[in-house]
């Protein structure tokens, strides 16, 4: 596969920065979320507490993941600063700009990518 030319190098680094910037903002909002749960028992009743603290698990696991794809963030905008940008972490073959475009915290080509999953999946 062809490195990647300066322009797309720009064009995945201004994305990652959007990305970095958006989670930031999701995992500020999720913070409050993720609060723990008191709620008044003489106005609420039981299912309505059952509701919140179900809203609130789910809020914690969207965070956990916000807070997974932020560090792959920094982690490719790391890569970018020490010039190891784009090229697979298991493999050191470049990965296609057309997965980078998609996923461009990606640090697996999709054939690494694949043989990591089979793998996790046993």
């Amino acid at each position: 596969m062809e490195e990647l030319s300066e322009q797309q190098l720009t064009s995945l680094t201004d994305k990652l920065l959007a990305t970095k910037s958006e989670l930031e903002t999701l995992l500020a909002t999720s913070k409050e979320l993720t609060a723990t749960v008191t709620l008044d028992q003489q106005a609420v009743g039981r299912l309505s507490r059952m509701d919140a603290m179900q809203q609130q698990s789910m809020a914690k696991a969207k965070t956990q993941l916000y807070e997974k794809q932020y560090r792959q963030v920094l982690k490719a905008l790391n890569r970018i600063d020490i010039n190891d940008y784009g090229y697979c972490q298991t493999c050191d073959e470049s990965i296609g700009f057309s997965r980078l475009a998609v996923r461009p915290e990606s640090d697996l080509c999709i054939q690494c990518q694949e043989k990591a999953e089979k793998h996790a999946t046993r």
